[in-house]
């Protein structure tokens, strides 16, 4: 028999021998204890089917498991001051190359996107006219040191007769003197020497004019070899070709505005970014107790592509953007970095003691971000957190943490404040 029928027997005995023995005024008390004791008999049967063991005792509702988390230590540590900017990677020269005369190009001695030297041989233009106009100046010279031979031999020739007529005028006026001739035959040496005198003045004028002329020619002959050289369009620096503008058959102009090639030399390369004005004041007295390492990164990656130092501070800061640019120059020995890409700037200025927790660990929220700390009851709460720069895989904390404090880097869709986590083992990368 079950309890609860057990119980409803008994209580029926004691109302009907409390009826027997007080008689019908007492009647209305036990209906009435009675129907309490049923009511309460019919509360405390769930409570007795609940019982997890033969004593009938109730047990407690199960507490949740754990939450399975990876944890990581807020460590101290000493990180760069550093200022972050997007720039623009430039060559460290460009040069267009372009004809300086006029003519057909007849062989090209380089491919696009190749490596040359300073001096190497790019392009040949026909040079049969060049060829043939320094013959024409060459010839013109030879005949022009002619003019001068003949202009120098008639002085020479005329400076002899001068000589013999200075003898003879100072002979005769000798003779003039004594009057033993008559003064009619020495005015004719005085004419003569007068005369010679002047031819050989005229002899010297006729060999500066030669001598002239023949410089004008070898002036013109080096024109003609210059302009032959011309025709062999050479590299003016070490660099890397881009784009052909122009093909073999083509006909060039002298500096034509569209150039058969631009070089850019990308050893070493530049990397142009601007900064805020009010860094201004911290870049300059940091760069003078040193130079500044400056790292760059493809754009939203961690990855360092090449490691320079700060070269460039402009002399004027742009008072549209409020900014200064600056830039950075980087041996760019393993062509890391690329005419015209982009990338993300991390310029050092100093280093500094902070806090610093896996990247991974800082949560965004309505309020700010946030980390889930572990507490040592190994239960966890959300604590607001102010965060600074990001150092790769790790992002400094500027408030709201302490050293040595475990935060939860994975695992925080599940966890509430205050619940309960099992730290997990991090799997090796």
């Amino acid at each position: 028999m079950s309890d609860a029928r057990v119980v409803e027997e008994r209580l029926s005995q004691a109302t009907r021998g409390a009826r027997r023995s007080r008689g019908p005024r007492y009647q209305t008390r036990p209906r009435l204890l009675a129907a309490g004791v049923a009511w309460a008999l019919a509360a405390s049967l769930p409570l007795a089917g609940c019982s997890d063991d033969a004593t009938g005792k109730p047990s407690r509702a199960a507490a949740p498991p754990a939450v399975p988390v990876t944890a990581a230590d807020a460590l101290e540590k000493t990180v760069p001051l550093q200022l972050t900017a997007v720039g623009n990677a430039m060559p460290y020269t460009s040069v267009a190359v372009k004809s300086q005369v006029a003519g057909q190009i007849v062989q090209m001695h380089f491919k696009e996107g190749q490596d040359v030297a300073k001096g190497e041989l790019l392009v040949t233009i026909d040079p049969r006219p060049f060829e043939a106009a320094l013959r024409q100046a060459e010839a013109a010279l030879v005949q022009r040191q002619a003019e001068v031979l003949q202009a120098v031999a008639n002085l020479e020739r005329d400076t002899a007769q001068l000589a013999n007529a200075r003898v003879q005028e100072r002979r005769y006026r000798e003779l003039v003197e004594r009057e033993l001739v008559a003064r009619e035959q020495y005015d004719q040496f005085r004419t003569s020497l007068a005369t010679m005198e002047s031819t050989v003045q005229a002899d010297h004028a006729a060999v500066a004019n030669a001598q002239a002329s023949a410089h004008a020619a070898q002036a013109n002959v080096d024109n003609a070899k210059l302009q032959l050289a011309y025709t062999a369009i050479r590299a003016p620096i070490d660099g890397r070709t881009g784009n052909v503008m122009v093909q073999v058959g083509n006909v060039v102009k002298g500096n034509d505005d569209n150039p058969i090639v631009v070089i850019n030399q990308i050893h070493p390369m530049y990397v142009s970014f601007s900064v805020p004005e009010q860094h201004l004041d911290d870049i300059k007295k940091y760069r003078a107790a040193g130079s500044l390492r400056v790292e760059v990164r493809p754009p939203h990656q961690t990855q360092t592509l090449a490691t320079g130092a700060l070269t460039f501070i402009n002399n004027a800061v742009d008072q549209t953007t409020a900014t200064i640019q600056l830039k950075a120059t980087f041996a760019n020995t393993n062509n890391a970095l690329w005419p015209g890409q982009f990338v993300d700037v991390m310029l050092t200025l100093t280093s500094r003691a902070a806090i610093v927790v896996p990247s991974q660990a800082i949560q965004p929220g309505q309020q700010g971000p946030f980390v889930f700390v572990v507490k040592a009851d190994q239960t966890v709460e959300s604590r607001l957190v102010v965060v600074g720069a990001r150092l790769g895989a790790e992002t400094i904390v500027e408030q709201g943490l302490r050293g040595g404090e475990r935060v939860v880097t994975d695992g925080q869709l599940r966890l509430v404040p205050g619940a309960r986590v099992e730290i997990k083992p991090v799997k090796p990368s």
